[in-house]
């Protein structure tokens, strides 16, 4: 059976309770820089983490386009379904990009970081870790932090924290970004700054 005659995937088991416990979840993942917050369960038969799938069903709609950093035509379709949300030809026409394999994420001044008088224009990166936890310890500063707040994201690589600065730099220009693992999501708006405590 083609992708185009197969039956879509499905969504969120409760759209709307769904969709708004996923929203509030990145809004305070965003707010509270670091802090791990759950978000939902997985959805049967859906090849993405149950954070990153409640994610882009909570955030993505038919204005905002999503690249792929790897295409999946399922995958595609299923999203444009249950929101609307086309696929993006490159990382620069993204409002969204899907980010699966971390070690082979794109360097984020590829992504577009908005302009100086529509800076909310930018691109928000949704990279799927192999964990919140276990990787170089690194101390989080900025609004929505008090003093400090440790992190250690495993699965970077080694390059993406020179990148961050340059992209915390450039506020208020910049990405925002998400690490998901599992039901898990952790923000790093572009207002963070990070100072390193382990070699990366």
């Amino acid at each position: 059976m083609s992708v185009e005659a197969a039956a879509p995937l499905p969504g969120l088991a409760d759209p709307v309770r769904d969709a708004q416990r996923a929203f509030r979840a990145a809004l305070e993942a965003l707010s509270r820089p670091g802090r791990v917050h759950a978000v939902g369960a997985p959805i049967a038969g859906l090849a993405l983490g149950p954070a990153l799938s409640h994610l882009l069903l909570a955030l993505a709609d038919e204005d905002t386009p999503v690249w792929w950093q790897q295409p999946d035509a399922a995958l595609q379709q299923w999203l444009r379904f249950h929101t609307g949300a086309r696929v993006a030809a490159s990382p620069r026409e993204a409002a969204f990009a899907v980010v699966r394999d971390a070690q082979r994420l794109a360097a984020l001044d590829g992504f577009t970081a908005g302009s100086l008088a529509s800076p909310e224009g930018s691109c928000t990166l949704i990279v799927e870790l192999p964990s919140l936890a276990g990787g170089p310890v690194l101390q989080a500063h900025g609004p929505g932090i008090r003093e400090r707040q440790a992190i250690a994201p495993a699965g970077l690589p080694e390059r993406f924290w020179a990148q961050w600065q340059a992209n915390h730099a450039a506020f208020p220009q910049g990405v925002d970004v998400f690490f998901t693992c599992g039901d898990q999501v952790m923000g790093l708006p572009r207002t963070t700054r990070i100072s390193r405590l382990e070699g990366v």
